[in-house]
């Protein structure tokens, strides 16, 4: 594990594109009357209603608008492995998010416990296939053989692949500058840690020492990830856990999820790096591999879905094109705007409920069916995650798409129960969903 390397805090590109909406009308103060009862009426439902993001939660809700938001992720390296399941058991008793940077290799051997941290709504990020230092920093090639290997095991169990990323022993003095490049123009969002748990440091570190640890923030920092391990012999971290989590709790923090979509917090190249010497890959390579790839998730987009006053986030590789069409996995979108999902083995088919209405996704037949409207075709099964289009899921759920737009950092589908001319215009304009 580094000792105490320097970190920058990268800022991603590209701004985001504002529509501004001119109302030429005379009657202005009719305008602004409707514009106070509408914020009225939302300030009141805001209340009650909250739909977090695809991996974890979303924006921050503060009671006190002049307190600035602090966070802690708490991040997992190296697994699954034997300590996992106790993990997620002590996540989900405290009701606490976590981001999870797995290995391919144990992911082939814990599938379950792979989908079982993304049906609790935890993040996947990814951490090479079998962490060995020597062969992932000796060439870039190698490195992004493994990612890439990673990113399929992942997406056979859960139908996505994450663009998430953690270095093995951390980029300090592992990653040149073309390492950091390379990776972002492929679509991905290397991140490091600010907190070290120190439970790799040694063998058995006791769990007092991995609890000072993991509590020591930065100076000034509204911002923690703590780096533990759920991977080999880290018992004393699943004894630690309840602890580090009461402390964040008690001092303020709120838990969240690692987005691809955050700032990376990453350690500085280190000047005199053992792999110094070692040649980046030659263009026609990077051509053919790196740049190509970046768009396995829609430039890094983001698609963000209202329904009326509820509002959910996929992040980029939770969600995917196929064609035209948008899909989205039932369970994980049912559950953001408060529907839920039940499995039924002897038919093979997902039963989604939202309010008043039952939705089944028959993975046999491929249909999507409520009463009295069946979509044929339209269900894919992957990895035990049950995946459907989202206009047509939608449509199930008795809405309309009103809107489709898009900017440089997402796409937005407004949905609710009427369709205009303009919003025809809308979806035709992009031809999807």
């Amino acid at each position: 594990m580094v000792q105490r390397p320097e970190f920058r805090i990268k800022e991603l590109g590209g701004n985001s594109a504002t529509t501004i909406h001119m109302f030429l009308s005379g009657q202005w103060y009719v305008i602004l009357m409707r514009i106070a009862i509408l914020l009225c009426a939302f300030a009141v439902y805001a209340g009650t209603a909250y739909a977090s993001s695809a991996s974890g939660s979303g924006d921050p809700i503060s009671e006190d608008k002049n307190t600035q938001d602090k966070v802690v992720y708490l991040s997992f390296d190296d697994g699954p492995g034997n300590h996992t399941r106790e993990v997620l058991d002590i996540l989900r008793k405290e009701k606490v998010l976590a981001t999870f940077f797995v290995l391919g290799e144990q992911a082939e051997r814990y599938p379950e416990l792979i989908r079982g941290l993304v049906e609790d709504g935890h993040a996947l990020g990814n951490h090479t296939f079998n962490h060995q230092y020597e062969q992932l920093y000796s060439d870039f090639k190698v490195f992004w053989k493994q990612i890439k290997q990673t990113e399929e095991v992942l997406e056979r169990i859960t139908g996505f692949r994450p663009n998430l990323v953690r270095a093995p022993g951390g980029t300090y003095g592992h990653f040149d500058q073309s390492y950091f490049d390379l990776l972002q123009l492929g679509g991905y969002t290397v991140m490091d840690w600010n907190v070290d748990s120190g439970d790799s440091k040694r063998k058995g570190v006791p769990a007092k020492e991995i609890l000072s640890n993991s509590t020591k923030v930065p100076a000034g920092a509204r911002s923690v990830i703590v780096l533990m391990h759920d991977g080999g012999a880290h018992a004393e971290t699943v004894k630690a856990l309840p602890g580090i989590i009461k402390y964040y709790r008690d001092h303020g923090y709120r838990f969240d999820t690692i987005k691809s979509t955050d700032q990376p917090v990453q350690f500085r190249v280190h000047p005199d790096g053992k792999y110094k010497a070692r040649k980046a890959p030659g263009k026609a390579w990077i051509a053919e591999h790196v740049e190509v790839n970046a768009t396995l998730w829609l430039a890094s987009k983001k698609l963000k879905v209202e329904v009326g006053l509820t509002a959910a986030t996929l992040q980029p590789g939770e969600f995917r094109m196929e064609g035209q069409r948008i899909m989205v996995p039932l369970r994980t979108f049912m559950k953001k705007f408060g529907g839920s999902t039940r499995w039924d083995s002897e038919t093979r088919t997902a039963i989604a409920v939202w309010k008043e209405r039952t939705i089944h996704a028959d993975s046999v037949s491929g249909t999507l069916t409520t009463t009295g409207a069946t979509e044929t075709g339209a269900v894919q099964s992957q990895g035990g995650t049950i995946w459907v289009p989202l206009r047509e899921l939608l449509e199930q759920m008795g809405l309309r798409v009103n809107s489709l737009t898009s900017n440089e950092a997402e796409w937005t589908v407004k949905a609710g129960t009427s369709r205009s001319i303009s919003a025809m215009n809308s979806i035709f304009e992009y031809k999807m969903i």
